[in-house]
């Protein structure tokens, strides 16, 4: 079986909140081990890829849950994490600018340095691997993170070590209506960025971007739970796809800055300036269609409002 197939979290009805936080870090935990000795290389660039979604929605569960299980008490396995994350963000950025960024035009602009601003990439990439990937993946911290993280959700150790009573009750809630409450408020968050946003603002558009990815993280955590998710992330996706373009062209802009740094070529300063141009074409191409995707996302069937679940 590929690695890359992925069954949706063993989440059941009958289970309270804590036991169902617990499958969903054990669930993408385990699936970034799978991905972890692919990751030492870029001859399979979703190594790396694999292993940051697998931290990113882990973190997005300690966001979404934190109700229940208390900030003060995820935090210290929250700061490793994103400390994994800073040693894997730059090698994960020159893969996608290399395969996708550059790869989506090569040929199509009619200006040399295409060839030298590669090279500069592909070495840049070489790297973050030897510099950065690998040393994290061999660090006695990130061994210390796996094991430490692993009990840690096993035992439920958050049980123990809350002493907030509001958040023990939440924890013994039942995962369904628990969950019904969890999308409602992020959905409410996306809805209040989103209405009146002022799509010149980056800074508005990155937290909308930031939001739209919570409740998809949340959709995709709690979809065994009702029927009917599939279609409501499809009415997601036209937005998001908007917003990761946006986001594409500021990551574009800081690779640019870091590879040309030194770099006086006029060719490949000329070449540089042409993908920024192009990109920044398509997001605003893209912008037109906001309203309409925006409106099929608010009017989208929201599972969860469902009595009982699988109805």
């Amino acid at each position: 079986m590929s690695k890359k197939i992925k069954s949706p979290v063993p989440l059941t009805p009958a289970m309270s909140a804590s036991e169902a936080a617990a499958a969903i870090f054990k669930h993408h935990f385990k699936y970034m081990e799978r991905w972890e000795k692919t990751a030492r290389g870029f001859d399979d660039i979703e190594g790396v890829h694999q292993l940051r979604v697998s931290f990113r929605k882990i973190r997005s569960a300690f966001s979404l849950f934190r109700d229940a299980i208390p900030k003060a008490v995820s935090q210290p396995w929250n700061q490793e994490i994103r400390w994994i994350a800073s040693q894997l963000g730059l090698a994960r950025d020159l893969d996608v600018f290399i395969a996708e960024g550059m790869g989506a035009i090569e040929g199509k602009l009619p200006f040399n340095g295409e060839k030298k601003l590669l090279e500069l990439a592909r070495a840049a990439r070489a790297e973050a691997y030897a510099s950065e990937v690998r040393p994290m993946l061999d660090s006695d911290r990130f061994a210390n993170l796996k094991k430490g993280f692993e009990e840690w959700y096993e035992q439920r150790s958050w049980e123990q070590e809350s002493d907030d009573n509001k958040a023990l009750k939440r924890q013994q809630m039942r995962i369904i209506q628990y969950s019904r409450k969890l999308l409602d408020k992020q959905e409410r968050r996306v809805l209040t960025l989103g209405s009146h946003i002022d799509r010149r603002d980056a800074q508005q558009m990155h937290r909308l971007r930031i939001e739209c990815k919570k409740l998809r993280y949340a959709a995709d955590f709690f979809r065994p739970l009702y029927s009917g998710f599939g279609g409501f992330m499809e009415h997601m996706a036209g937005l998001q796809d908007i917003l990761g373009v946006m986001n594409d062209i500021a990551v574009t802009h800081h690779l640019l800055e870091l590879l040309l740094a030194n770099n006086s070529d006029h060719e490949t300063l000329e070449y540089a300036g042409a993908i920024v141009g192009w990109r920044t074409c398509d997001y605003y191409h893209q912008l037109q269609n906001f309203d309409r995707y925006w409106d099929e996302f608010t009017e989208a069937t929201h599972p969860w409002w469902k009595k009982g679940a699988h109805d």
